[in-house]
């Protein structure tokens, strides 16, 4: 027992030396985000005992949110810091973070054991016992109620599993045969992804103490607002990069064999990956590892599992092992290097609906800037506007912008487009900590369309397409249809740990190894209403399955609650569009599509599901409640595309010049041909389409 003890601490001694320096770092970080915060928030907090608790609470969902990694009796040590850790934080003490990082690397250890017994033993489905919702929602009192909680964890998705293949089988004399077979297989597939989840934390670069010390900051940012976030080099250029600048990227990306596995697809000329010359299409990943860490294995892994270990750092070099097609194993060394630019530069895509009238169609997935041209030659609104002129060649009777989906992005590529579509004036407004607001201006007169014109959006349309939207429903210049949006109205900026610097000077060269993303702005319409929390109300109105789920900004923690200021005096509008009736052939439109009356019910049932109850892990009672219920996924997805084969309105088309590119190109031919059949499904895309025919009119 002693050498026991001994052999602990000396583990625990070379632990703490190992986290020394990540442990240190998040200590200094921890403390520059208040500062940041504190000087450049636009609603900055107060540290006490409140803000600990909420950073305390964010941190151990962060890193145990389904709690079976760690127990009551180690949330009863780590629980002295609950109040105390603006304190902490404020001093630049690192007691909490030590804490933590020895119990949790610990527990690791211990439930990675745990789950290798557990799963090559096989299970009794016979047993009559129960998963209960008090299990699943607490911690396990000791490590022997850890090993049970486990247990549960693990046999009642298999149990579901093999359930479901059993209902389809009637013979009920081959069952025994086919639970202990696809047991056999489940369980070793349940094993190698829970393992190399723990792995992907281990052997991840820096490990688990830069695992937790980056988790740790994240919390802390997080109970700003949910949209002020600590970055470090890796964080900033990943986001960077969604906003259009070139990624750090190593050069290949993976598609699936016919057995599932993951492989080279494509690598791009003049990355790293096509340097080394030996990376092949085809090729098959079967281990990562970072350096200064133990490998990977990933033979066995899915495409977003690889995908989500190779972008954990763009800096540390990497050694990939390879299985080539003759079956021979090739260690390749890279460091991830600046992507090259795609030669299709034509990010954004456009078609002509034709029927009784031709509307031209532009979906816009994102709103990307030009990183290298602050003239925005290559941003969103400049791409979108070489589009309109391509369908404008083609004589179109009028455009439907589609923004479902865009999360947001630019402000200013929001304020260029909406510029579009507006002769002059007053896009919208932004308050900053000063109380007088500041306006958006339409900096060019002229328009480069002005005919009738519908902007689709739903539940998961934020930010910059909200600005567009509630710009374009307040000038009366488009009509809005879909659900309502997200309700994001605030800005962020990324900013260097830097207390210095001033928001007026360039900061782009500034290096640093740690940043932060910070909510520094309010957005406002013209009106002087805001999105944030409400969105924006469409003029028509269809309900959609984003609004099944309680997943806006209203929905999230420490969320901005909205205020409103006064209108922009120089605000004139169009005049009104014939809303009223549109809104009433759209409701019949409604009727006519099966679809929406399908997804109407969804979103009731979704909205009165019943709460989470205790489950029998015995495969005789989870057969008898697949066979009683009903699998509502299936049921809308058959639904929908019954539905949206009764009548066409139109038939989806290319515009000249991308007419031309295609016929060179299969693999963008077999691209178009999917989006252009799953537009002409498209049941929104319908009734945008009919109410343009009245509107043309």
């Amino acid at each position: 027992m002693q050498l026991k003890k001994l052999l602990l601490a000396i583990w625990l001694l070379l632990l703490l030396n190992g986290y020394a320096q990540p442990i240190e770092k998040a200590a200094t970080d921890a403390y520059m985000i208040t500062r940041m915060a504190e000087k450049f928030h636009v609603q900055p907090r107060t540290l006490n005992a409140d803000f600990s608790k909420d950073v305390y609470n964010a941190l151990l969902k962060k890193i145990d949110g389904e709690k079976i990694f760690l127990t009551q009796e180690d949330i009863k040590q780590l629980d002295v810091y609950k109040f105390t850790l603006d304190k902490e934080i404020a001093s630049q003490k690192t007691n909490f973070l030590q804490t933590l990082i020895n119990i949790y690397s610990l527990r690791l250890q211990q439930v990675d054991t745990m789950a290798d017994h557990i799963l090559k033993q096989p299970f009794n489905f016979n047993l009559p016992e129960k998963y209960t919702v008090q299990e699943d929602t607490s911690y396990p009192a000791n490590l022997a109620a850890l090993n049970v909680k486990l247990y549960k964890n693990f046999k009642y998705p298999i149990a579901s599993e093999i359930a479901a293949v059993l209902k389809e089988v009637k013979e009920t004399t081959k069952h025994k045969k086919i639970i202990d077979s696809t047991q056999t297989v489940l369980r070793k597939k349940v094993l190698e992804i829970f393992r190399r989840t723990i792995q992907k934390e281990l052997q991840s670069p820096g490990g688990v103490a830069q695992i937790i010390s980056n988790d740790y900051c994240k919390s802390i940012a997080s109970c700003y607002d949910p949209h002020t976030t600590y970055m470090s080099l890796t964080d900033r250029e990943n986001f960077e990069s969604e906003l259009g600048k070139k990624k750090m990227a190593f050069g290949f990306n993976f598609d699936e064999d016919e057995d599932g596995n993951a492989t080279i697809k494509k690598i791009a000329p003049g990355s790293a990956a096509f340097k080394s010359g030996m990376i092949n299409k085809g090729d098959k990943i079967i281990s990562i590892q970072w350096e200064g860490s133990k490998a990977i294995d990933v033979s066995n892994a899915s495409v977003g599992e690889i995908s989500e270990i190779l972008a954990s750092d763009n800096h540390a070099k990497a050694t990939l092992t390879f299985l080539k097609a003759d079956g021979t194993k090739r260690q390749v060394e890279l460091n991830k290097e600046q992507q090259i630019d795609d030669t299709d530069d034509n990010k954004v895509k456009s078609y002509l609906l034709k029927g009784e009238k031709t509307i031209g169609y532009i979906s816009l997935p994102s709103f990307y800037e030009d990183w290298e041209d602050k003239n925005s030659i290559n941003g969103c609104s400049n791409d979108v506007a070489k589009e309109i002129l391509k369908l404008k060649k083609e004589n179109i009777d009028g455009l439907v912008l589609d923004v479902r989906y865009n999360g947001g992005g630019s402000v200013s590529e929001a304020v260029d487009l909406a510029g579009i579509f507006i002769d002059a004036g007053p896009i919208a407004q932004i308050k900053l900590r000063e109380p007088k607001p500041i306006t958006l201006k339409d900096g060019n007169r002229g328009t480069i369309y002005d005919g009738p014109l519908t902007l689709l959006v739903n539940g998961f349309s934020a930010s910059a397409s909200e600005l567009l939207a509630g710009t374009l429903q307040d000038y009366h210049r488009a009509l809005i249809i879909g659900s309502s949006t997200y309700g994001k109205a605030t800005g962020q900026m990324v900013l260097p740990f830097d207390t210095t610097i001033s928001l007026k000077e360039k900061i782009d060269n500034i290096q640093k190894s740690s940043f932060i993303k910070l909510t520094d702005l309010q957005v406002y319409r013209v009106t002087g209403a805001t999105a944030q929390f409400k969105g924006v109300v469409p003029d028509i109105i269809l309900p959609d399955a984003t609004d099944a789920y309680d997943t806006k900004e209203r929905n999230e923690p420490f969320a901005i609650p909205s205020n409103n200021i006064e209108a922009n005096k120089y605000y004139l509008p169009n005049k009104p569009l014939p809303v009223d009736l549109l809104h009433e052939k759209a409701l019949l439109y409604k009727k006519e599509d099966p679809y929406f009356t399908t997804i109407s019910t969804f979103i009731d049932k979704r909205k009165n599901k019943v709460k989470q109850e205790d489950v029998s892990l015995k495969i005789e009672d989870l057969l008898k409640k697949n066979l009683s219920e009903v699998d509502d996924d299936d049921e809308n997805e058959t639904t929908f595309t019954e539905s949206t084969k009764e009548k066409k309105f139109f038939s989806i088309n290319l515009n000249s010049y991308e007419a031309e590119r295609v016929k060179s190109d299969s693999n963008l031919k077999n691209e178009t041909d999917e989006l252009k059949d799953y537009l002409s499904k498209d049941p929104y895309l319908k009734i945008a389409y009919r109410l343009m025919l009245l509107m043309i009119k």
